[in-house]
């Protein structure tokens, strides 16, 4: 946004461009005035945290992540599983476990989640653990490219296989539902999608301002450059595996916070949720909005959304043509996304002649840092 400025490109318009999207957030629960549609807008909120984390690892370090639906569901189950012990008190098993299964007591992988503050926790370690052990045991075997996509969607189809058939422990297909209470709130309450919209809103924020901090570090430009020149960084001494390992990893805790917040808000964790369809549409959300801009990946995510939401409510078995027509259109002819048409379009602007030239919207490769570093 702030090359709304001109020459000068005046940092303080995005900053306040920033504030009236905020305040537009904040007040949209009172302009909507209904509990159902507030309730789809905080899911959107949590769609696009999970892009801002896509968009970390690829837009930003070019690792084409077509698993981050495994990372989500993990979240959206560690919290997915509080939830369902909230709703038998202490001590008891979900009801799916008794007529499933022919336990006694709660299964000791369930222990952990019964209080609230070490399932949040879980949601962020967990999905992050298990991304750096993965990105480690790839990056240093320096797969990249399509080889590391498949294998990341590989991932994404296990865990779907895995959570299909724990019927006993996770309720196979049908997934962990029927949540009467979220947070000690009744779910039912219209004031309970409200606030979670809310919590979604801060979280999402929070998400992006973490990842803006993260690629405009000196740890950011060393992972485009790695992105683009990744022998070479090679070469002068740098690590490109934990480089790489590292924003997949945070990657990963973006998705599982995500999932976890997703999980209370949809009211139903189930693998179909989180195989690798799923996971190839998260990807397609950020190219849609324009990867490596962060911003991009997140109108990219409301927008997708949004629009199968309005599509499908009107023309049910629309929404599949029209979605698969938007993404053929922004491959072939707007690869840059909705923010790169629109720095194409200001750029042709009259007001914009003489002006220095637009950066592209995935991020330009970083030769002068390399030449510092010989």
């Amino acid at each position: 946004m702030s090359y709304l400025g001109g020459r000068t490109r005046n940092p303080w318009i995005g900053r306040a461009v920033f504030i009236v999207v905020i305040g537009i957030a904040i007040y949209l629960p009172t302009f909507l005035d209904d509990p159902t549609r507030t309730r789809q807008w905080a899911e959107y909120l949590c769609y696009a945290a999970l892009a801002v984390g896509i968009d970390v690892a690829w837009g930003y370090g070019g690792m084409l992540v077509l698993g981050q639906g495994m990372f989500f569901g993990l979240g959206a189950y560690a919290m997915g599983m509080h939830l369902s012990l909230e709703q038998v008190g202490p001590g008891e098993m979900p009801s799916f476990m008794a007529l499933y299964g022919d336990q006694t007591s709660l299964p000791w992988i369930w222990k952990p989640f019964e209080t609230l503050w070490l399932s949040v926790i879980l949601a962020l370690v967990i999905p992050m653990l298990l991304a750096a052990a993965f990105g480690w045991l790839v990056f240093s075997r320096r797969v990249r490219g399509p080889y590391f996509a498949v294998l990341s969607q590989a991932m994404a189809l296990i865990f779907t296989l895995i959570m299909v058939g724990q019927l006993k422990t996770f309720a196979g297909t049908n997934g962990l539902t029927d949540f009467q209470t979220v947070f000690g709130r009744n779910k039912y309450d219209p004031g309970t999608n409200k606030f979670l919209y809310f919590v979604a809103l801060g979280m999402l924020i929070v998400v992006f301002l973490v990842g803006r901090h993260l690629v405009r570090s000196r740890f950011g430009r060393l992972l485009v450059a790695v992105r683009d020149r990744e022998d070479r960084v090679r070469f002068l001494g740098y690590n490109p595996a934990v480089t790489k390992t590292l924003a997949f990893a945070v990657a990963a805790g973006m998705a599982g916070a995500a999932g976890a917040l997703a999980a209370p808000i949809i009211g139903i964790v189930a693998p179909n949720q989180f195989g690798t369809l799923p996971s190839i549409l998260m990807v397609c959300w950020v190219a849609v909005g324009g990867r490596g801009t962060l911003y991009g990946a997140i109108i990219g995510a409301i927008l997708v959304n949004w629009g199968s939401t309005q599509v499908s409510e009107q023309w049910p078995d629309t929404w599949q043509y029209v979605q698969g027509l938007l993404f053929i259109v922004v491959v072939a002819f707007i690869p840059g996304g909705i923010v790169g048409l629109f720095k194409l379009i200001g750029a042709r602007l009259p007001s914009r002649r003489g002006a220095d030239p637009l950066p592209t919207v995935i991020p330009a490769p970083l030769d002068p840092l390399m030449e510092r570093a010989t």
